[in-house]
């Protein structure tokens, strides 16, 4: 058998705008701490002077 599905159990309290809202938010949110990432690698990587891959 089968376990419920959380996010459905929660949307189902949800209105259509309100999943998109939520989902928009949560892709931004992604999208922002995945470019933070970036960017503390590259400055971590110079700060170190690592010469391995540098991008043109």
């Amino acid at each position: 058998m089968p376990l419920p599905n959380p996010r459905r159990i929660f949307a189902s309290f949800r209105t259509d705008e309100e999943e998109r809202q939520y989902s928009r938010r949560a892709f931004l949110n992604f999208m922002g701490f995945l470019g933070s990432c970036l960017i503390f690698s590259f400055v971590a990587q110079k700060l170190s002077g690592w010469k391995g891959l540098i991008l043109p």
